[in-house]
């Protein structure tokens, strides 16, 4: 997604951008890299080829918070960039002092149409992303039994399991537990329709680089119950009252029921959440892609 969304906007200022899964070896003005060490090859070999032309390193969560301890092509891939983008303001600091002159900060940009408000009786939780153990999938699950018994919340879980054992799981929540439904994957209008008729977005991942679907929720003004990682807290602010401990189910429910029944505490969460949108405006990372492109090319 991000790799076609760049492509979008660098074609709207009039480059020709092809994307491709590695470099090709043909003939490229620059090259933006997304991954620093899934990219490492393609990297190693454009420098080789055009050691003067400039090259843009998209760093993930993965290169970040995982990669970068066990790869050491990780710090070879960001050496041999003349520019480092990260997707979060707290990306930075996970960066190598030596590197962080490189780093530029450009959200990723959404854009949604205007949310259709739940009924006022429900109170819908979504959680949506594929489901894998980066992501703590089920941590909304042992949350649901530590819910006082007067609580209306109900879950549904969008995405789809990547092993056979959290398929089976899965499974077998949505069908024991009557507050939980798993959809499994569905399309990308199908998963916005149901965050934008939720009272809650949660996620619940142990490592995340700056999820794309924290700054859909954003842009739909949906307030969000977050796991306290670096990646959550770059895209929330660091002063956002709706971070629990990773993993921690009791501290979820807690603050799933403070959301569902203090308005005040519900009313902070949806002031900080309008608070963030001006980050994540198409206009805002269009305008920051140009300006590192062209000033990249000119040099």
């Amino acid at each position: 997604m991000t790799a076609l969304r760049w492509q979008g906007f660098l074609e709207e200022l009039g480059y020709s951008v092809e994307v491709t899964e590695s470099w090709s070896g043909g003939d490229a003005s620059l090259l933006i890299a997304l991954h620093a060490y899934r990219s490492h090859q393609s990297i190693v070999e454009f420098k080789k080829q055009y050691p003067s032309r400039p090259l843009v390193l998209i760093l993930t969560g993965t290169d970040l918070y995982r990669d970068i301890k066990n790869h050491s092509e990780v710090i070879e891939s960001m050496e041999m960039a003349d520019q480092l983008i990260v997707l979060q303001s707290a990306a930075v600091d996970s960066v190598p002092a030596h590197l962080q002159h490189k780093v530029q900060v450009i959200y990723q940009s959404v854009e949604v149409n205007v949310r259709d408000l739940a009924a006022k009786d429900d109170f819908l939780v979504s959680i949506i992303g594929h489901l894998r153990d980066e992501k703590d999938p089920f941590c909304i699950v042992r949350s649901l039994p530590l819910l006082p018994s007067d609580s209306k919340i109900t879950v549904r879980h969008l995405g789809q399991a990547m092993n056979s054992q959290i398929k089976d799981q899965a499974a077998k929540f949505s069908a024991a537990i009557d507050r939980y439904e798993w959809l499994g994957e569905v399309s990308h209008a199908d998963a916005l329709k149901v965050l934008s008729q939720s009272r809650l977005m949660v996620i619940s991942s142990r490592m995340e680089g700056g999820a794309h679907v924290v700054s859909e929720a954003i842009a739909l003004g949906i307030p969000v119950i977050a796991s306290d990682i670096p990646g959550n807290r770059g895209l929330l602010g660091e002063d956002y009252p709706g971070y629990y401990p990773v993993a921690d189910a009791n501290g979820l429910a807690t603050l799933l029921y403070r959301a569902e029944n203090t308005p005040a505490f519900y009313a902070s969460l949806q002031k900080c959440i309008n608070l963030r949108r001006e980050l994540i405006k198409p206009a805002r990372e269009k305008k920051s892609i140009h300006e590192l492109v062209s000033g990249l090319i000119a040099h």
